[in-house]
């Protein structure tokens, strides 16, 4: 959110002003002496509906900054799971959607109701657990740890809100030849964003599946209880990508400023911030939409 900003004036004119000023300028300039301020224009708004993740780690405020600055845009967002903010572009709500599920994506556009996709960057997913790896799947195959957690009953967080990573997970259990859980006394159905869900993970001693950026954020807070035990599956990988609501559908968009907002941010000046964007001198996002968007 844009903070307006105010003008201070000095008051340098003499006391005695006689008939150099008309009364109504003085009377102008003592209104603007006695409230010290004037409100600038405000900047036109682009509503963004994004996913937690974007948010968790920092790279929206990040970017927001330059935003305001190279595009004069008052950039505004709001942190949902992937299905809640592609809900959010169904309804009108927003003008642009930032998320990361690509098969809702896919219906978003072949529905009419998202156009102009572009690809931006990506991370992974990670399994995280206890220290003590109770489930015993430190270093597995993705479909080989899924499946003892599930015949272990360790028990596993999961956001369960239709979030992009919600939907990573419940592929993973059909990847596994395992029945998605759901009554499970092992199985947690947070309903929660990812951060939370990580803490109540850890306040469990359990496992979750995380976006590899959010873990970061999580393990800079400082001592982590759940680490890093399962990584670098190709099924762990994780496509941002981002697209602007249907002007056709919902002429109270601003389609033009947002397809401003996405040429932007797909620019190669601007996939070079989101690369140097770090957290513990990690790196948390890679962009790739020089090489995804050819077409």
């Amino acid at each position: 959110m844009r903070i307006t900003e105010r003008l201070i004036f000095v008051f340098t004119a003499p006391i005695k002003l006689r008939n150099v000023l008309s009364k109504a300028a003085i009377t102008a300039i003592l209104i603007v002496f006695a409230t010290g301020m004037v409100l600038s224009a405000p900047l036109p708004v682009l509503r963004m509906a994004t996913t937690t993740s974007t948010d968790n780690t920092g790279l929206l405020d990040y970017l927001a900054t330059f935003v305001t600055e190279q595009l004069e845009i008052d950039l505004q967002w709001v942190s949902v799971g992937s299905g809640a903010a592609i809900k959010h572009g169904e309804n009108g709500d927003v003008d642009i959607i930032l998320t990361h599920d690509p098969a809702a994506e896919d219906n978003f556009e072949k529905s009419g109701a998202g156009v102009y996709r572009k690809y931006v960057m990506y991370n992974d997913y990670i399994i995280i657990g206890p220290k003590d790896d109770p489930a015993g799947i430190k270093g597995l195959a993705t479909a080989e740890a899924f499946k003892k957690i599930a015949n272990s009953g360790s028990v596993f967080a999961s956001r369960a809100d239709k979030s992009g990573t919600h939907s990573a997970e419940l592929a993973q259990w059909a990847h596994a030849g395992i029945q998605i859980p759901d009554k499970e006394q092992w199985y947690l159905a947070t309903g929660q964003g990812m951060l939370q869900t990580i803490n109540i993970a850890s306040e469990r001693k359990g496992y979750t599946l995380t976006d590899r950026g959010t873990y970061i954020s999580y393990e800079s807070k400082g001592s982590p209880e759940l680490v890093i035990l399962v990584e670098g599956d190709e099924s762990l990988y994780n496509q941002y990508s981002i697209m602007t609501v249907n002007p056709a559908k919902h002429p109270g968009t601003n389609h033009e400023l947002a397809k401003k907002f996405t040429d932007w941010l797909i620019s190669p000046e601007t996939q070079d911030l989101i690369a140097k964007f770090k957290v513990q001198d990690k790196q948390l996002f890679f962009p790739n939409a020089e090489e995804k968007n050819k077409d």
